[in-house]
């Protein structure tokens, strides 16, 4: 009889351990009745109906599986069957009373707001027993409804202390970062148009050319000259990192040596969104001053016109010289250069090769811009 005592006692025990283990590890019962909204309604990007946003927050706290969680279809039953009324229920006491009403052990509530250039996210977990909000959280992001639900999804996995992603949060929160899809939706594009001036250096037989006597052909030129034109550039594809471009660059040289030479470069680029180095490559065309003519066997150049009585005609071929006429030169270019940000600022600096049979031409330039933005298609 003792021992069959003994064996209930600790059967009920145990059974009582158990039923407290279970207890403790029931998850709690939240509602969210509504994700206030109002003052976003009809903002740019955010096209979406009155209730998005709650459902969105609805899904990401489901994701997380914190809460046992009152799905949307129960909670309009309770209401409907209880005439609970929860609309534009913020305030503490209203809260406190769905709480009370639903039987829930947890209210969650929140609201978006735009206040100048920033969208504020405040969300709020109220506790039935002690009657007080247990959890809060205040968050500033740029002002992109685009990037609603992330922002939403990265709120809430801050709130309960879990890892974000350093890099997304800071491209929808700092103003200054390179630009890409998520701080800068593909309808509105970074423009980076700007002057550009630097250096130009000629090497091999066009540097000797330049060198020369005028009586020659040559310019009386060096073969360093300064250089200045504009930047006009066009993205057609902005994603993750990178970013795709087209870059137009009419440019003249040669001013501080007493020539004129304009040229127009066509390149086609692409950029890293993180930090600012691009690589580009294309087309360039110079108007340059050029002749037709021949070089005798002393290595001398003489003009076409010098071939009148001559038996054997030399072959002619043409170049540059000053007593000639002016002729496109095309050439190929490759650049690599960095923008360096300041603020609103940008500072871009490349260094370019052109590749030539009568001399590899080496350059470096610089300038400055301004963000400055424009709708796609203009």
């Amino acid at each position: 009889m003792k021992t069959k005592n003994i064996i209930i006692a600790i059967s009920f025990l145990m059974l009582n351990i158990i039923t407290l283990k279970a207890q403790t590890n029931a998850k709690a019962k939240l509602v969210l009745i509504e994700i206030d909204t109002k003052e976003i309604i009809g903002l740019a990007g955010y096209n979406s109906n009155e209730g998005s946003a709650t459902e969105i927050t609805r899904l990401e706290l489901d994701k997380l599986e914190i809460y046992n969680m009152v799905n949307k279809y129960d909670l309009e039953y309770l209401i409907n069957k209880e005439n609970i009324q929860i609309k534009n229920c913020f305030s503490t006491y209203c809260i406190s009373d769905i709480a009370q009403q639903l039987k829930c052990d947890k209210v969650f509530t929140g609201s978006i707001s735009k206040v100048a250039d920033k969208l504020i996210i405040i969300f709020r977990v109220y506790d039935t027993k002690s009657g007080e909000f247990e959890k809060q959280i205040v968050k500033e992001y740029l002002s992109l409804p685009l990037q609603l639900p992330a922002m939403i999804k990265y709120t809430l996995r801050e709130m309960y202390g879990l890892p974000n992603s350093n890099e997304e949060t800071k491209s929808m929160t700092d103003k200054f970062e390179f630009d890409e899809t998520r701080n800068n939706p593909y309808k509105s594009l970074l423009r980076a148009d700007g002057p550009r001036m630097g250096v130009t250096y000629f090497t091999g037989n066009t540097a000797t050319l330049l060198n020369a006597d005028k009586s020659e052909g040559g310019f009386n030129a060096q073969p360093m000259m300064f250089q200045f034109g504009y930047q006009f550039e066009k993205q057609y594809l902005n994603e993750g990192d990178f970013q795709a471009l087209f870059e137009f660059l009419p440019m003249v040289t040669g001013l501080d040596q007493g020539l004129f030479i304009p040229s127009f470069t066509i390149m086609n680029g692409i950029r890293n969104n993180k930090n600012g180095w691009e690589f580009a490559f294309g087309p360039s065309f110079s108007l340059v001053s050029k002749s037709h003519g021949f070089y005798d066997n002393n290595k001398t150049w003489h003009l076409a016109a010098d071939t009148a009585g001559l038996l054997d005609k030399p072959f002619l071929e043409q170049r540059l010289d000053s007593r000639g006429e002016l002729k496109i030169q095309p050439s190929f270019i490759f650049a690599v250069g960095k923008t360096i940000k300041k603020g609103k600022l940008n500072m871009p600096i490349n260094a370019y090769v052109i590749p030539s049979n009568d001399g590899v031409r080496y350059g470096i330039s610089f300038g400055f811009n301004s963000r400055n933005r424009y709708e796609s298609g203009r």
